[in-house]
């Protein structure tokens, strides 16, 4: 079979088109035929040797995928051969075909195009659990999403909204408003482009506090880091919560006297270690967004496609931060 591989440590341009043995379900397995693989941001760090975990090479980036079930190992329950899925797998999406346990896997509505399936979990997965579970969010509350305008902050503006709260994007164009808005936003800040010095820092700190209102922000949902999070824990609210989800603009250092002075919670959003140690709430929060996308409540956008051959160029947009929406490859 075909895959994009990591054969050397660097960037996208590093990436080959190569050949892989054929997978073969064990027990407990299935083998799923590839047609749609989207790009995430540790697909940029795990090609690095930059992410939590380092596969041995070579392997295929691409953390999620949706496709057709093409055979079923030993003692594998609730799913059959033809069976459209979609699932999470850390690495190994850009490839033809992949084997999979089944405690990430999920069938797909019949709405539900490949393209979109292959968008849902890591973003939507991501901002359901913190929301939900990590920010305690409640109808009525303000949410701050930072990078409005990518597939994960999309979906956290869409969820926001589903949950009956009031969300202001921040963004860095115009452009990218206008896709926060699409979304859902009530409102959006357009941002400069970091390093901030101390008074474009405060500057940008007042832009997010004007957009709060006088109580300051329930949650804070920080998807881009650098020194844009701090600006942001400035105009919280009193027992606020600020979700740390990314950094693509960098690990953000937070002044600690702040979560002391706001008395707010800063609270960490590892989803993917979630899905392991809590699979039958994750499961429960997947079943619900079926449902919110059934309903028209949230839906993947899917705003580019690449063939697996320019699966690098992709990865490439993403990381240098131009992606709005999902990017994703087709096989």
């Amino acid at each position: 079979m075909k895959a994009l591989l990591s054969t050397a440590t660097g960037g996208p341009e590093t990436l080959v088109l190569g050949d892989l043995p054929d997978p073969v379900a064990g027990k407990g397995q299935v083998v799923v035929a590839v047609k749609a693989c989207s790009i995430n941001f540790p697909d940029t760090l795990i090609i690095e040797d930059r992410y939590q975990f380092k596969p041995p090479r070579p392997f295929a980036p691409g953390g999620e995928i949706a496709g057709i079930i093409e055979s079923i190992g030993e003692g594998v329950t609730g799913f059959a051969v033809g069976d459209r899925v979609l699932a999470g797998c850390g690495n190994g999406g850009l490839s033809e075909k992949i084997v999979l346990g089944t405690h990430n896997l999920y069938k797909m509505p019949d709405e539900m195009s490949f393209e979109e399936g292959a968008s849902l979990l890591m973003t939507y997965g991501t901002s359901a659990h913190a929301l939900k579970d990590r920010g305690r969010m409640k109808p009525g509350e303000s949410v701050l999403v930072l990078g409005g305008a990518g597939g994960i902050g999309i979906s956290a503006i869409e969820l926001a909204k589903a949950y009956g709260g009031r969300v202001v994007a921040g963004v860095s164009s115009e452009a990218k408003a206008r896709v926060a808005r699409e979304a859902g936003a009530d409102d959006v800040v357009i941002y400069p482009y970091q390093p901030f010095d101390k008074d474009q820092s405060k500057a940008v700190a007042e832009m997010f506090k004007a957009a709060a209102g006088p109580n300051g922000f329930d949650i804070v949902y920080d998807t881009v880091g650098g020194d844009y999070s701090e600006p942001a824990l400035r105009s919280i609210a009193w027992e606020g919560r600020f979700l740390v989800v990314g950094f693509p603009a960098g690990i953000a250092k937070l002044p600690l006297n702040l979560t002391l002075l706001k008395s707010c919670d800063v609270c960490g959003v590892f989803w993917g270690a979630y899905t392991a140690r809590e699979p039958e709430k994750n499961r429960a929060n997947i079943n619900e967004l079926f449902e919110l996308y059934k309903a028209g409540k949230i839906k993947p956008r899917v705003s580019e496609t690449f063939p697996l051959e320019r699966g690098g160029e992709a990865i490439a947009k993403l990381g240098n931060r131009e992606a709005v929406g999902k990017l994703v490859v087709t096989m």
